[in-house]
């Protein structure tokens, strides 16, 4: 069972801010123009790109994550692998870009809590949070074995969400 969740002024991707009629562990997703309370788990595009490996040191095509949607939530896989956010520091010139974003802090080990966790991003060998990074926050949520991201749009190229091979943990 879900709850429709009426909002007259959105407009395209809006999200559903101030929506407060979805249960814990969902989020006012749009599909088809019609905003409801679903669960990301069920509800996600993936990002399946090798060049988004941590372990990735080509950098001959620079890749930037400016068409990342903020009303969607994103599963990551490399390959046939789940793959996660890094939870620590990512070297610059990795992931298929020059500034690779990363979060400093923890995934969710509760099955079905949703956290928000800070990005930051790795630019010419220092890693820090610009006055900008400061202010943007991504959501993750723990599924059954595999985590889910709402994302961010980067303030510029070449800057690429980077994936790691990772497992949740045993959810709780």
């Amino acid at each position: 069972m879900f709850i429709l969740c009426f909002v007259p002024h959105i407009l395209f991707e809006a999200s559903c801010t101030g929506c407060r009629c979805c249960a814990s562990g969902t989020d006012c997703i749009t599909t088809n123009g019609v905003v409801e309370c679903l669960d990301p788990c069920d509800t996600y595009t993936v990002l399946n790109d090798t060049w988004r490996s941590t372990e990735n040191t080509d950098n001959s095509i620079l890749h930037c994550d400016q068409d990342i949607s903020r009303s969607v939530w994103y599963r990551f896989y490399l390959g046939q692998t789940n793959a996660q956010i890094p939870e620590k520091y990512v070297a610059e010139q990795r992931c298929g870009t020059s500034a690779s974003l990363w979060i400093n802090g923890n995934h969710p080990v509760q099955l079905n809590e949703i956290v928000t966790r800070n990005l930051f991003d790795s630019w010419w060998g220092y890693s820090y949070r610009s006055s900008y990074f400061a202010s943007i926050a991504i959501q993750i949520k723990l599924c059954s074995g595999y985590y889910v991201y709402k994302l961010q749009q980067p303030f510029g190229c070449y800057m690429a969400y980077c994936a790691g091979a990772g497992k949740p943990l045993h959810p709780h």
